[in-house]
């Protein structure tokens, strides 16, 4: 009997094998609990929730699958392994879900494409118990069924806002794996949840759907000043400028509570009215948003660069851009003043490790998670004003076997001290012009007199 051909070394790794590699070794070596800062105590959890597409021509057949495991005896190894031998999985896509947040007053996050989570409550076990029931109460989906693997986490991380000073929550991402052909059926929380999407791995690997996302700063402005303050500072500063990729979902799902729905666009485009308002307030202008491109940026674009990242072609990091504002004088000044340290930043993150085992639950202290450069302190990775991302944690610990790159928050170490410095040089400047342009004008006017 002829012994099945092996790949040669000249074959690529199919994207479902590297994934394989990948939640095995998330499986098997943990990141460590990170504990809320002094003046923080909100904790929040997301679930990154993991399935393989079939394709036409390798679709599934239920007589040749695998004998049921009993998950209570089963280890999470042996289903991983299991699932990955077959046919149907190792020449399928593989698929991440994501959400699109509904649209709330007052919610920071409103409108954003996210994973499925919220704060922990009192009630939950632990971090990773707020990850399952967050999906349960957001789009109906068992996580702690047969035909779910819980997987492990992804690198722990200090949300801060107020450009990185004030800590705001600290946030946990879980990965689970849904083990089933079939897609499930998702019971979307109209007050929370606007649609689901499940998008390719691929797809978000792809350097063709990496765009920019521009983000109103002015907002922030709100409480501070008013109208004429975030007048002031738009017209001054532009937008501020972020990594974003451009999502291309194979399945989606509308959510709307509204009887008589009809999906499509349905509303008039917005008049020039509409549009100036909604610029001078720092808001929207009304429209069918489903029309509008699905954007992975923020906050959950940093949770993903960290897991896109351990796969090939191990580009994630390297296709992320630094945030920057739209403004030509006020970019240019940013990237000057953050020439050396984006580059040290990039070798370093190309030189990072990771953590040794640590068990992730809330009764586990944190490993020191420090990271020291030859003209900055020691300090704790946290996600800047725009959430991007975190590095994996610095310290005694294995090096990583493959020297592939990690997160972003590596990167964005000491990168916001240098922009806060450079818009304090880029306001003097303006303000400088100004004066100048001012007082050739009044000469100029004189002298017609």
């Amino acid at each position: 009997m002829d012994s099945p051909s092996l790949p040669s070394p000249q074959e690529p790794v199919s994207l479902a094998q590297s994934l394989h590699d990948v939640l095995s070794d998330l499986h098997q070596r943990p990141y460590p609990h990170v504990p809320n800062p002094p003046s923080c105590k909100k904790r929040a959890s997301v679930a990154l929730i993991l399935r393989v597409r079939p394709t036409y021509n390798h679709w599934p057949d239920p007589s040749s699958f695998p004998p049921p495991t009993d998950s209570a005896s089963a280890s999470a190894k042996t289903r991983l392994d299991t699932f990955f031998l077959q046919s149907w999985v190792q020449n399928g896509e593989p698929e991440a879900l994501f959400i699109k947040r509904a649209s709330r007053v007052g919610d920071r996050w409103t409108g954003h494409v996210a994973l499925p989570g919220g704060k922990r409550d009192p009630e939950d076990a632990d971090d990773k118990e707020a990850a399952i029931r967050e999906a349960s109460e957001e789009i109906g989906l068992d996580l702690t069924t047969n035909d779910c693997v819980y997987v492990g986490n992804l690198p722990e991380r200090v949300v801060t806002s107020s450009w990185g000073t004030v800590p705001l929550m600290v946030l946990c991402p879980y990965v689970f794996l849904l083990t089933s052909s079939d897609s499930p059926t998702l019971k979307l929380q109209p007050t929370e949840v606007a649609s689901t999407h499940w998008v390719p791995l691929r797809a978000l690997l792809s350097s063709s759907l990496r765009t920019v996302e521009h983000v109103d700063m002015s907002q922030r402005l709100a409480n501070m000043g008013g109208l004429i303050s975030r007048l002031a500072y738009r017209s001054l500063m532009g937008f501020m400028q972020f990594a974003a990729i451009q999502l291309s979902p194979t399945e989606s799902l509308q959510c709307n509570s509204t009887p008589g729905y009809v999906p499509g666009n349905t509303q008039p485009p917005a008049s020039l009215f509409q549009r100036w308002k909604s610029w001078c307030v720092g808001g929207q202008a009304e429209s069918n948003t489903q029309s509008q491109p699905l954007l992975l940026w923020g906050l959950t674009l940093g949770i993903l660069a960290d897991f896109l990242d351990m796969l090939p072609p191990h580009t994630a990091v390297e296709l992320w851009n630094y945030p920057n504002f739209t403004a030509p004088d006020l970019r240019l000044l940013i990237n000057t003043l953050t020439y050396r340290l984006r580059k040290r930043n990039r070798q370093q993150v190309k030189s990072g490790a990771r953590p040794s085992n640590t068990a992730v639950d809330s009764q586990t202290a944190a490993l020191p998670v420090t990271k020291v450069t030859s003209d900055s302190k020691a300090d704790h990775n946290q996600v800047g004003i725009g959430g991007l991302g975190v590095g994996r944690y610095y310290g005694p610990s294995d090096q990583s076997p493959d020297e592939s790159t990690y997160a972003v928050g590596i990167m964005l170490n000491g990168y916001y001290d240098r922009v806060r410095v450079a818009i304090y040089m880029f306001v003097v400047w303006r303000i400088a012009l100004g004066s100048t342009a001012a007082i050739y004008a009044w000469k100029l006017l004189r002298r017609l007199r």
